[in-house]
């Protein structure tokens, strides 16, 4: 925006004045657009204006069809024009973001029944964008050359040129890809390993181009929570390394589906370390004019790495459920890491001294030595007893160690909680059982304010909760059944929820051998860019959409969406990240299993009913149900007033 929303009048405080907009807004400017305006929403909005006043930690939890977004985009907005610095709206997905950023959806609204001109840009994910490199890699290789060959041919024609560019051009964003599955887009899109510091086509990539252009927004940047995580995990290294942060200052943050932040913290703030990589970038080294015990060190390195890694392939383990295997620690794996930490060291001093004879070039070095501290630092946490979570994962090229430390809420703290700015957590589901303090103590925040609003929907009439199973049914056959039962019941329309990818491919592969179902089609996450699914699941009405990663965010009114599936509860997976967090805890399943699974899975049941007209079903396959009463109570419980779990 290139000026306020409304009249300022000096001296009196502008927060103040955004609130008696905002109301201006609610009572007036939205009805008279023909808008319903909840009282949910109008009191959500108030209590907000204490956070951004008081510029305070909130969590705002307000019920399906709240209103919520547009509550806090007024304030949003509002604070980044006076501020003069835009503001962060966090998403936990990419699908979300693409529901923000729709023309149907809130910030068009406030663009076209408000008269605000609005700046919102998007800050996406490095991984949604295409490396350059990779895809050169890829059309020449054995697997789908041709597919690959046709992408490069079909990239802008300033790509392969050297001349400035006049203006932003977009480019290599995965949505730009929909007909890629998952596993074709990870073979060419930007991973953690690759150097793009020093890489030749860096100001031609489209991750580069579009984040020159988002840091320039006035208003608005919109990002996941990976991102944000990104950023706040790599500030500190980027400005020692000479470059930007990921995001520019910004005024405030709101993390819409905020009880997600914690799993994105998880996700990014850790130290990922792979042989393939560390050996490609020390051998730049051999290629100066240096000294012979560098280059014995340099080697000795090299072979230190190899010993880890062949040891962590022998000390680790798959685990279901998760992409991560498990790493048992043990002498000979702490042996391994304290050997290569010294030869690391010696490495170190013989670059101090290599520095002063001016035989190696300064950037390159640089890089050398930023790599060097980061693997000190993760190897480092081995040898303080509890102070890390580690886990290995597969890849073509071998094994990656991925080592973070355990005090994730001691980070979250310093870089996010501890400025002077209102965050805002807004989501259905923050609490549990009423108390905020579950998510709280994860995310290490001391003091806060927070609300709860529900629905304003009537549920009684318009939602059926079941549990499917009979008694003594466990298993995939009888789940099978069940969602052969429900599915035809509805003709198709639902929503499949799954809390791990090997359950939706199990099910995946014995759908076309059942032929009840064959007249239905069905879309699979990772079979093209989950935006273009979820398009195609709107328009297409009686198609069946399966996901993992929908439990919460999905916005679709009507009757494409009169189902929705659990498959299983979705309790947290036996990865290395929950089993710390249960050795940590009193009682593991009161106080990390069952406040993870009930939080999701009362997003899971919010997907229903995106409307007062929509109505439906919600299908629970959970046979523990039945034999655990206590279990069904706190099931029960996450309904909406006048909706009752039953069995069939």
């Amino acid at each position: 925006m290139n000026r306020y929303p409304f009249a300022v009048e000096p001296g009196k405080p502008y927060v103040q004045q955004v609130g008696e907009w905002v109301a201006d807004v609610f009572y007036e400017a939205l009805p008279e657009a023909g808008f319903e305006v909840r009282d949910e929403q109008i009191y959500m909005a108030f209590q907000l204006e204490k956070a951004f006043a008081e510029k305070r930690t909130i969590f705002a939890e307000a019920g399906v069809g709240t209103g919520k977004t547009l509550a806090y985009l007024l304030y949003a907005v509002s604070y980044a024009c006076y501020h003069r610095k835009p503001a962060v709206i966090a998403c936990a997905d990419e699908s979300l973001i693409e529901q923000l950023v729709k023309p149907e959806g809130d910030i068009a609204k406030l663009t076209k029944h408000l008269g605000l001109s609005i700046d919102a840009r998007l800050a996406k994910s490095q991984d949604r964008y295409l490396c350059l490199n990779k895809l050169d890699q890829a059309r020449t290789e054995y697997e789908e050359p041709e597919l690959y060959r046709e992408l490069y041919e079909a990239l802008p024609a300033f790509v392969h040129k050297s001349e400035g560019l006049q203006a932003f051009h977009a480019y290599g964003d995965r949505k730009m890809y929909p007909h890629l599955t998952d596993r074709q887009w990870d073979r060419i899109n930007w991973d953690p390993f690759q150097d793009c510091f020093v890489c030749e086509k860096r100001h031609r990539c489209g991750q580069t181009l579009s984040r020159e252009h988002y840091r320039k927004s006035a208003d608005l940047i919109i990002c996941s929570h990976d991102f944000y995580m990104e950023h706040v995990w790599t500030y500190e290294g980027r400005k020692r390394e000479g470059q930007l942060p990921l995001l520019p200052d910004h005024c405030t943050v709101v993390f819409d589906e905020g009880h997600l932040l914690e799993s994105a913290a998880q996700k990014a703030l850790t130290y990922r370390i792979k042989h393939e990589n560390f050996e490609q970038l020390v051998t730049r080294l051999l290629k100066n004019e240096i000294r012979e015990t560098l280059a014995m060190r340099i080697d000795e390195a090299i072979d230190g790495s190899e010993e880890l890694f062949r040891l962590l392939d022998r000390h680790s383990r798959a685990v279901p459920g998760s992409d991560r295997r498990e790493v048992r620690l043990n002498g000979e794996l702490y042996g391994a890491v304290a050997r290569l930490r010294a030869t690391l060291d010696a490495i170190e001093e013989d670059l101090v001294f290599e520095s002063e004879l001016y035989n190696l070039d300064g950037y390159q070095l640089r890089i050398v030595e930023e790599h060097l501290e980061m693997m000190q630092k993760a190897l480092g946490l081995f040898q303080g007893s509890g102070s890390l979570i580690c886990w290995a994962t597969d890849s073509p090229t071998g094994l990656t160690l991925v080592v973070m430390p355990k005090a994730v809420k001691e980070v979250l703290r310093e870089g996010v909680f501890s400025r002077a700015m209102p965050i805002v957590f807004s989501s259905a589901t923050l609490s549990v059982n009423g108390s905020f303090d579950y998510l709280a103590d994860a995310l290490g925040i001391d003091r806060y304010l927070s609300f709860s609003v529900d629905s304003p929907y009537e549920y009684e009439d318009k939602m059926e909760a079941l549990c499917p199973l009979h008694a003594g049914e466990s298993g995939f056959s009888a789940k099978m059944e069940a969602a052969v039962r429900m599915l035809l019941r509805t003709g198709g329309r639902a929503l499949m929820l799954f809390p791990s990818r090997e359950e939706l491919a199990e099910f995946q592969a014995a759908v076309p051998g059942c032929e009840a179902i064959s007249h239905l089609e069905f879309a699979f996450e990772g079979e093209g860019e989950i935006s273009r699914l979820i398009a195609e699941f709107e328009v297409d009405e009686t198609k069946v959409l399966c996901a993992v990663t929908l439990w919460e965010g999905l916005d679709v009114p009507g009757p494409s969406l009169s189902n929705v599936i659990v498959w299983s509860l979705p309790f947290p997976p036996n990865d290395p990240v929950f089993a710390a967090k249960r050795l940590d805890a009193a009682s593991p399943y009161d106080e990390v299993d069952l406040p993870y699974m009930l939080l999701r899975l009362k997003q899971g049941i919010g997907r229903l009913i995106r409307s007062r007209d929509d109505s439906g079903v919600v299908a629970i396959f959970a046979e523990e149900l039945r034999a655990d009463s206590r279990l069904a109570e706190l099931v029960n419980d996450l309904l909406p007033d006048g909706v009752e779990l039953r069995f069939a």
